[in-house]
């Protein structure tokens, strides 16, 4: 997400550079890219009480900074919370502002063995590779590499296979017989496809500009594209081919109707497209279709073996737009009698920017301070926002307001009302709950689509700003709801326990107590940046993958490449090289735990026009056309096609015991789980 009102008081009124952040233990700040920072100091085992000024503001950790793992930074105050920093040693201090607010993270530098773990990259001749097999493989048994299906026999210890041309120098070694020809499903060795949308593919053109939204008849960057549900079942049978056993869609609900204005600059109209603008929890989003549309979707997905995830939000709604306010009679304008109509038109939601305005301009038509006026909608019992008399926001990770979005008040132990603009908004299906406070509206509206049309799990959005009590509500009711639903729906029921996944920013591979509040699996923030410095040397991946296998024993995460809300992988790191987009591919799809594959991750899918925020770039649409008529977009989806299968084929992949067995002549590991096992051999750059 972006940054709140309160952030961006102290952050937007200056321009970023790479020396604005100092502290007294960190004196020099880094940065490769727009507000994430990094330093690096020499430091001795003690207490400290690390504070960070920015623009002449001084910010202290939320709470004590523990290595590996992400904390708010909040304005410093009397108090100061000290760090016990346990050895001497290089530490490595990153301040990222991305999230929404600032946050940090202290890690210290690897010990020497496993810093010098790869001494050196593997070098290939383009020959016959002699593998040491004996681990894994007694004599006389047939091995089979997956990628190219030509096997070997053990003789010695040994086997001499040669790397399929378009593997990437990869051999990916099973048994001949594996253990079963029907593939077993785990979470933990799941391959997810993350799809906008609205960005994917459009299967009815007729609902394209639902409830007035417009196409702006430029570079569209914020507008809806047209991807909707049928589009999504018309790909199934694409994403079955991928090898992919769970899609995780962008919330179909409800968004709010019209634009807010786009990027730091207002220099686009920026509608809800991505699904984290919520109005109305109870209904689907015309744009994305019908609820006959999802249902359809579900089953079809479920028949092809996928499970179905959705995104979710609880800690905000969709901010106040104008095409809202006219359509629901809240809010109030600044604007009286005759001015409404010249200088909104009879459709508010038609203005535009005149010169010297931008996208932004809009909000000085806005009274927001009219108090009666602004409880016609959410109403303070339910959000807090810099609106009428509702509830300041805070700095505090539950109580802020990400992007000056409303945030809703689950934390609120009354009961209330429905908010008041539901009494006019005559096709919602929300009614009055006796005695819910706002979680148990939102908990119920949420499982009421597990409990439906079979939901398989949920993507929990901005999990660190919702208190997790309400989080393992959540997860409760929505496993009773599948329950409910797999009873009445026994054929078309993969018999799984509802699945739930959290985004807490900065996330890694670590136990925290998420993992005891609902969740089974958390997002993992750290494997992009770990992918991105192996994308050279496919070896040089081995600590990361040794130290995810031991840690992941107990617990999940989602890895990923890219995102919508970090960077798009192959925009920066590897547009032009086919060579390594197959190297980045296998370097997610080999890693341990659950993984996530960004739409267009496995086709080469490119930047899109982005404006003023940067992140816009990462949801450009699908590349179709590339994969109908470029040659290396289809050999590149085909190398995804393998890994994915071969994921799927093994549950030692994801979640088996790893050991390294060769690192200099050539990239060795085995994993094993139970009676399954693999061995992996990278063979080195030619």
């Amino acid at each position: 997400m972006q940054k709140s009102l309160l952030w961006l008081l102290l952050f937007t009124s200056v321009n970023l550079s790479a020396n604005q952040w100092q502290s007294e233990h960190f004196p020099t700040f880094e940065s490769n890219e727009k507000q994430h920072y990094r330093a690096y100091a020499e430091l001795k085992k003690g207490n400290y009480p690390f504070k960070f000024s920015f623009n002449q503001q001084c910010f202290q950790p939320q709470t004590t900074l523990k290595l590996n793992q992400t904390i708010s930074l909040v304005p410093c105050n009397d108090s100061a919370e000290f760090t016990r920093l346990f050895r001497d040693g290089k530490y490595h201090i990153e301040i990222d502002m991305r999230s929404g607010m600032p946050t940090a993270k202290l890690t210290v530098e690897a010990t020497k063995s496993a810093n010098e773990l790869v001494q050196t990259c593997p070098k290939w001749d383009a020959k016959p590779l002699e593998i040491d097999v004996s681990s894994l493989f007694k004599d006389g048994e047939i091995v089979r590499d997956f990628y190219s299906g030509n096997t070997a026999k053990v003789q010695n210890g040994k086997v001499t296979m040669m790397p399929l041309a378009n593997s990437g120098g990869l051999l990916l070694l099973e048994p001949l017989q594996v253990m079963s020809s029907d593939p077993i499903f785990r979470w933990k060795n799941a391959t997810i496809y993350f799809v906008l949308t609205d960005r994917f593919y459009n299967g009815d053109t007729s609902n394209d500009n639902s409830y007035g939204r417009k196409k702006d008849g430029k570079d569209e960057i914020g507008t809806f594209h047209g991807g909707d549900l049928k589009g999504l079942t018309q790909k199934l049978d694409y994403l079955q081919q991928l090898g992919v056993n769970a899609i995780w869609i962008s919330s179909p609900l409800e968004q709010i109707h019209g634009w807010v204005g786009g990027g730091e600059k207002g220099d686009f109209p920026h509608y809800a497209y991505h699904g984290y603008y919520h109005q109305d929890w109870t209904k689907i989003d015309a744009n994305m279709g019908s609820e006959d549309d999802l249902k359809t979707f579900i089953d079809q997905a479920h028949q092809r073996g996928i499970r179905v995830i959705f995104d979710i939000v609880m800690n905000h709604t969709g901010y106040a737009t104008l095409a809202d306010m006219q359509q629901y009679g809240f809010g109030a304008l600044h604007l009286k009698g005759d001015e409404i109509e010249k200088t909104l038109g009879k459709n508010w939601t038609d203005w535009t920017p005149k010169v010297g305005q931008n996208w932004h301009s809009f909000n000085k038509l806005i009274n927001f301070s009219d108090k009666v006026a602004w409880q016609r909608w959410w109403g303070k019992a339910w959000i807090r926002s810099d609106i009428g008399d509702y509830d300041s926001p805070k700095f505090d990770d539950l109580k802020m307001s990400l992007a000056s979005l409303p945030d809703i008040k689950t934390e609120n132990e009354q009961a209330v009302e429905l908010p008041e603009f539901f009494a006019t908004k005559t096709d919602t299906q929300a009614t009055f709950r006796e005695n819910a406070k706002v979680r148990d509206y939102l908990i119920g509206w949420l499982s009421d689509w597990v409990e439906k049309y079979g939901v398989d799990g949920f993507r929990v959005d901005t999990a660190k700003h919702v208190e997790k009590s309400t989080w393992l509500a959540l997860k409760q009711s929505a496993e009773k709801a599948l329950e409910k639903w797999q009873k009445s729906n026994p054929k078309g029921s993969f018999g799984d326990k509802f699945w739930m996944a959290g985004e807490a920013w900065g996330h890694g591979v670590h136990s925290s107590d998420y993992y005891m509040n609902g969740f089974d699996a958390m997002i993992n923030f750290s494997f992009q940046d770990q992918a991105k410095d192996a994308l050279g040397c496919f070896a040089k991946i081995a600590p990361t993958y040794q130290q995810m296998s031991e840690k992941l024993k107990d617990i999940n995460v989602l890895s990923y490449i890219s995102s919508h809300d970090t960077r798009l992988f192959f925009h920066e790191d590897s547009q032009n090289s086919l060579a390594k987009q197959k190297i980045a591919g296998s370097l997610l799809m080999l890693a341990p735990g659950a993984v996530q594959i960004y739409y267009g991750d496995e086709s080469g899918r490119k930047f899109g026009a982005t404006g003023s925020d940067p992140i816009q770039g990462t949801r450009s649409d699908m590349n179709w056309q590339d994969l109908e008529q470029n040659a290396d977009n289809q050999t590149l989806v085909k190398h995804w096609q393998i890994l994915a299968k071969f994921r799927q084929n093994h549950t030692a992949v994801g979640q088996g015991e790893q050991k390294i067995l060769e690192i200099n002549k050539y990239f060795a590991f085995t994993r094993q789980n139970e009676q399954d096992k693999v061995m992996v051999v990278w063979a080195g750059n030619l």
